[in-house]
């Protein structure tokens, strides 16, 4: 089950459709949903968040919990809304698409996929763009 919860004003317009998306995705990478959450917040969330867990003193879009159990995918994750909002007008691109990206990068995270690596990041992206192409198909 995907679930949303909000920590900021930010809240998703279509959560349904959103949700079936993601579902559909770890369909395609042949997995199984487990328990899922997003959880929307500011740059300060996120950041405490950053530091208290990952030691890092810096600013990030998502931050993401895995909790998956062979082939079922579980995890809590957290996206700065702010962070989304900076990086859409920082590569020329729509609020909505970059937030896509970054809701079904997580779950390619659980999926297996890294992006440590010159290679990693590139097979990452392609496979962003693959899911979220499969969200406007189904639109």
């Amino acid at each position: 089950m995907i679930n949303f919860n909000y920590e900021s004003e930010f809240t998703l317009e279509n959560e349904e459709a959103i949700a079936s998306w993601l579902s559909d995705v770890i369909v395609s990478e042949n997995k199984t949903e487990g328990e899922i959450s997003y959880i929307f917040c500011d740059d300060e969330y996120l950041h405490k968040i950053n530091l208290e867990y990952l030691n890092h003193d810096t600013l990030t879009d998502i931050i993401s919990f895995d909790y998956t159990m062979g082939n079922e995918i579980s995890g809590d994750i957290f996206v700065s809304v702010e962070r989304v909002l900076d990086n859409s007008k920082d590569y020329n691109t729509s609020f909505d698409d970059e937030l896509k990206r970054v809701l079904v990068h997580g779950v390619l995270h659980y999926c297996g996929y890294k992006d440590k690596g010159e290679a990693e990041e590139a097979l990452m992206r392609s496979k962003e763009d693959e899911k979220i192409a499969m969200f406007h198909v189904e639109q």
